[in-house]
């Protein structure tokens, strides 16, 4: 079953199955983007002062250090983006695990220096990152915010409307997804961030933004048929891999596939040079190895390295390429190449909400095939939609 025809259930039985929104969640991605950026245009003056307020600007010669923060899904938001903030902004930016400042503040703060936290949340509820901000903002007035979340009635949005450190930056509600786990909501904060990233020079992002949406329109229709087919192989753990910002993917979707089926799939992910580092060890032969492959060449060869090497070992079943356009390097060295056809040039730091399509593709039919519920596929409520029973301490 692709995923038209999950979206295309009756009520009834969407509802039976726990598929009322994370198929159409994922399905709507491209289209999303473009919402995001558009709203993100709209608002442009009054983030761009705000920022400049803080000491970020082409001009700036005092800028704060800038801290991504999240936790889980959030936190790889932040790793995504990271290194193009940096590049962007050039100054000193680090993804920062809300989970980590909540246990210890104090190794991460320098009282003599500021600093821009940009916290993603999609709930805008998580213990943890409105503790941390709560604190922040109580404790050390060298720390300015910006919240990006997709809950309008969130406590990191609604809490803090009326003080001055603080931005609120509010996506579309239809990208505030109801499902358990976290994907379009995932892709547009990765697309707002980049839209930051490139404030100054928004007119320059969007061919990209264009090129991300006509992209993930193609790859959504080859990665559904790809990754519904590879779910009903005899693979009892996925591997992801990825270098940059396709490493923050291969993390993102290891989660994906180890949520959506709540453990019964084993999940791991590393950087494409890691992996031989130890995690290779965990590989066998009911493992499906996903790599997602860079648009430099030279990327490419210790891609392409990797792959030839774990064919040579036999240590997996089966090898997936997932590549912004197909070269004959690679193609030779795997069982799947998944492009979408087009000859788009989406540099690498840009790929994030492009790729993971595919993660979370086989999260949802992995998740299908355990007879599970997509929408809440923890049986047992282990893990729930927005994290409970964190005790503040």
């Amino acid at each position: 079953m692709n995923l038209l025809r999950l979206i295309h259930l009756d009520k009834e039985e969407k509802v039976k199955r726990g598929l009322s929104h994370t198929p159409s969640e994922i399905a709507q991605q491209p289209h999303t983007w473009a919402t995001t950026f558009m709203n993100f245009q709209q608002r442009r003056p009054e983030i761009e002062a705000f920022l400049h307020s803080k000491g970020i600007g082409p001009d700036s010669n005092q800028r704060p250090i800038v801290f991504l923060i999240g936790a889980g899904t959030s936190d790889y938001i932040g790793q995504s983006l990271v290194a193009l903030l940096r590049q962007k902004w050039q100054c000193e930016v680090s993804a920062v695990p809300s989970t980590d400042l909540l246990t210890n503040f104090e190794d991460y703060i320098l009282r003599d220096r500021n600093y821009l936290w940009i916290s993603f949340s999609r709930s805008g509820d998580s213990p943890e990152g409105v503790t941390v901000l709560d604190k922040a903002l109580k404790e050390y007035s060298n720390i300015s915010h910006l919240v990006v979340s997709c809950n309008a009635s969130g406590k990191m949005i609604m809490d803090h409307r009326n003080e001055p450190r603080v931005f609120g930056l509010l996506l579309d509600d239809a990208v505030n997804d109801r499902g358990l786990a976290m994907t379009s909501s995932f892709s547009n904060m990765v697309v707002c961030g980049q839209c930051l990233a490139n404030i100054w020079t928004l007119e320059e992002y969007e061919p990209i933004l264009q090129s991300l949406v006509a992209t993930g329109e193609k790859f959504l229709e080859v990665a559904d048929v790809c990754a519904a087919s590879l779910a009903e192989g005899p693979y009892t753990r996925v591997c992801f891999v990825g270098s940059g910002a396709m490493k923050a993917v291969a993390t993102e979707s290891a989660l994906k596939v180890s949520e959506l089926t709540a453990g019964r799939i084993q999940s791991m992910s590393e950087s494409t040079l890691g992996l031989r580092h130890g995690p290779l060890a965990a590989l066998n032969a009911e493992t499906l190895f996903v790599c997602y492959v860079s648009g430099d060449r030279r990327r490419q060869h210790y891609e392409a390295d990797l792959l030839r090497e774990i064919e040579k070992k036999g240590v997996v079943q089966t090898r997936v390429a997932v590549a912004i356009k197909a070269t004959s390097e690679i193609r030779k060295e795997c069982e799947y190449l998944l492009t979408s056809g087009l000859q788009a040039s989406i540099p690498d730091a840009y790929r994030p909400p492009l790729d993971v399509i595919f993660g979370q593709l086989l999260g949802l039919f992995f998740s299908i095939r355990f007879n599970l519920k997509p929408d809440a596929p923890s049986p047992s409520g282990v893990i729930t939609r927005v994290v409970q029973n964190v005790s503040i301490h």
